[in-house]
């Protein structure tokens, strides 16, 4: 049993039935919509390039012998019956239960839900944000981590005026650090991108008055009647922290995302300190500490070489965990460990990011080309990441170095 039909949750299935298990296999998901893949969504699907954003065709499930379950929302678990608990009231029964739930979007405490903001995680987030971008001439997106910095790529693309806030010195200041972070903003604002670090959202104002966080304009609470701008557009007024007021009709909030854990709370099924990320705890193979429990993906708090327990992000950690996981539920040889890997588009360059920067790190920019540039990450004069722009073959050069020091890491650890 695989709850959650995201990336993860359907590796996990892939990967199962490649190392020769042939039993019963059932993906559960809380959305309508088969497995899809995320990344797009604030790019190519964002542009309106493309509408698939399909894992897979509709006939590999079958074909593969996976039961597919959407629409279907787990509630809790009873890991001493080995029973999940569902929305629907009608439980199902498990001999190895998968957790891969993944994430779900941050929001600003007491800033409303309400159209013409967003957040962006599932394809009809990106759906919706589609729609009331078609348009649009100004658009606010609060948060510059990578899907802040990709939606005011694809939204420049558009045609629309972009404020991108962010709290964070430079963007991708908390992944990437702040010298490669200013890289990043130069890149933005040479294509016209109004940046404003150091800053954030105070409050947004209706026509009918401010709606700030904790606050309340009526007897529902906290929620922000829209009202017509310029040309008959919807309008949404922000205040920043800086003092300063700007108006946009659309606006994203993009300040992060929490793993989905709630539905465990009674479970008895280790979580980690939400303070240091959240998730469920899971050894180096995804075992957690309750029999025939296993978890993967953005939800898991996986133990890393080191000792530390850590989430990782990344879209193809998902796979990499994947192997690792149906090789030890079924006792087979685990693959040889990946060296983690992530990338973003931004404005037709490839972002890539090759090991694991840590905020400790010495970082050397290595080559600057302008839009184009090479950064090596150092501990202890030790070379533990690589990002590159647009440099491709000098980042990927790096791996085999970047997994030696890893593997010589974990030995000394």
């Amino acid at each position: 049993m695989i709850v959650g039909a995201g990336l993860a949750g359907l590796r996990a299935a892939e990967e199962l039935r490649r190392a020769g298990y042939a039993g019963p296999l059932v993906l559960l998901g809380d959305e309508s919509r088969p497995p899809y893949d995320r990344p797009p969504l604030s790019k190519q699907f964002m542009r309106g390039d493309t509408d698939d954003t399909a894992l897979r065709p509709a006939e590999f499930y079958a074909e593969h012998g996976i039961e597919l379950r959407l629409g279907t929302r787990a509630t809790g678990v009873d890991t001493v019956a080995r029973r999940l608990l569902l929305a629907d009231g009608v439980p199902l029964d498990y001999d190895h239960l998968i957790i891969a739930t993944g994430l779900r979007p941050k929001r600003i405490p007491g800033l409303p839900q309400a159209s013409g903001i967003h957040v962006l995680r599932s394809h009809d987030d990106a759906a919706a944000l589609r729609a009331d971008l078609s348009g649009a001439t100004r658009a606010l997106v609060v948060g510059a981590g990578f899907i802040g910095c990709e939606l005011a790529a694809s939204f420049t693309a558009s045609g629309a005026q972009v404020v991108l806030v962010e709290p964070q010195p430079t963007p991708l200041a908390a992944s990437l650090g702040q010298e490669v972070g200013a890289l990043v903003g130069r890149m933005h604002r040479a294509e016209g991108v109004d940046l404003r670090c150091g800053v954030g959202l105070d409050s947004l104002v209706a026509e009918d008055g401010p709606v700030t966080p904790g606050g309340s304009d009526g007897p529902g609470g906290g929620s922000l009647r829209n009202h017509a701008g310029p040309r008959g557009r919807r309008s949404v007024t922000a205040q920043l922290s800086d003092g300063s007021v700007l108006d946009a009709d659309v606006v994203v909030i993009g300040v992060g995302s929490a793993p989905v854990t709630d539905w465990l709370a009674e479970s008895g099924i280790p979580l980690a300190d939400p303070t240091a990320g959240g998730g469920v705890l899971a050894d180096e193979a995804g075992r957690t500490a309750v029999d025939n429990v296993w978890a993967l993906g953005d939800v898991a708090a996986w133990r890393q070489r080191s000792g530390r327990q850590r989430r990782v992000e990344h879209w193809t950690n998902a796979g990499e965990q994947a192997q690792l996981l149906a090789a030890a539920l079924l006792g087979t040889a685990p693959p040889a460990p990946g060296v983690p890997y992530v990338w973003s588009d931004q404005y037709e360059v490839k972002i890539q990011v090759l090991g694991t920067p840590a905020g400790a790190d010495e970082v050397r920019i290595v080559e600057d080309d302008g839009r184009k540039f090479l950064a090596h990450y150092r501990t202890g004069g030790v070379l533990t990441a690589v990002v590159g722009a647009g440099k491709a073959g000098k980042v990927m050069k790096m791996r085999a170095e970047l997994a030696a020091n890893a593997q010589a890491g974990a030995q000394v650890g």
